[in-house]
């Protein structure tokens, strides 16, 4: 896992914050200076901020558990979806859907509603229906595959939610406060990081501020991805292996026996 260089923050744009009257109090850890008007983010803190983050991120993903990506805004669209659909992550890039996480068994019947509906076409049933019923639930499943699509292999919660912008996002970070599920997040000079569990300090408006930040966490998940089926490979030949050396110490020590007798003699003439 590479961490993001000071000069590639700088180049990204991360160190912009917001007009020094829209601050929180609560990021002045993270603020280095003041130039006209506009709050400088102290880059040397995002740098540490990002691998402390993509360090747990990583011990995740090994875990064989999910990360849920949030990012609603239009800057964080094609990053998220590229990334963590990458890694087979679950994301929300559209509206995020109140209760998502306090009420997700509700939101699973959603998803399992779009499976019924594509049973429905696969078993001849859609072909049955009128021209209306038949428009009303194709518009009916492309809006739950836009909104809920790329969480529908998300069977049960997440175990972290990585957020863009928790001032948007606040709905998603209260949610995942209240079931005490992980938040990391870039958090802006704007901000309040109070409910964040891993504070990643940087500018959240700007794309390539969002990319370069989503790049380094999500290399490290990849590679805890990758940790784990390593693991898996070992202990899938260390079982296969396993009867083969077990019958190896029978032979060993059976050889043994035999050979005690021997020396008893050997030891007597």
């Amino acid at each position: 896992m590479a961490t993001p260089t000071f000069e590639q923050l700088l180049a990204a744009g991360c160190h912009f914050g917001h007009l020094k009257r829209k601050w929180n109090p609560a990021m002045a850890p993270y603020i280095f200076m003041e130039r006209n008007g506009i709050h400088i983010i102290d880059l040397y803190k995002t740098a540490a901020k990002i691998e402390e983050a993509a360090n747990a991120l990583r011990q995740i993903a090994k875990s064989g558990k999910k990360v849920l990506f949030v990012g609603t805004k239009k800057q964080a669209h094609e990053a998220i979806a590229e990334k963590a659909g990458a890694l087979g992550m679950p994301f929300v890039i559209e509206r995020w859907p109140g209760g998502m996480l306090t009420n997700f068994p509700t939101i699973r019947k959603a998803v399992k509603k779009m499976t019924t509906i594509d049973k429905m076409a696969k078993d001849g049933t859609f072909d049955n229906l009128s021209k209306r019923e038949k428009l009303q639930i194709t518009r009916q499943r492309a809006k739950l595959e836009k909104n809920l699509g790329s969480i529908a292999d998300l069977s049960r919660l997440p175990s972290a939610l990585f957020v863009i912008d928790v001032m948007k996002e606040h709905i998603a970070v209260a949610e995942a406060n209240r079931l005490g599920i992980p938040v990391f997040a870039m958090v802006d000079t704007n901000s309040n990081p109070e409910n964040v569990d891993f504070v990643i300090p940087a500018n959240d408006d700007a794309s390539k501020s969002i990319e370069i930040v989503l790049d380094a966490v999500c290399s490290a998940m990849a590679e805890g991805l990758e940790e784990r089926k390593v693991e898996k490979v070992d202990e899938e030949l260390k079982a296969e292996d396993a009867p083969a050396a077990g019958k190896r110490r029978r032979v060993r020590r059976s050889e043994e026996k035999a050979e005690e007798p021997v020396a008893a003699e050997t030891a007597e003439a």
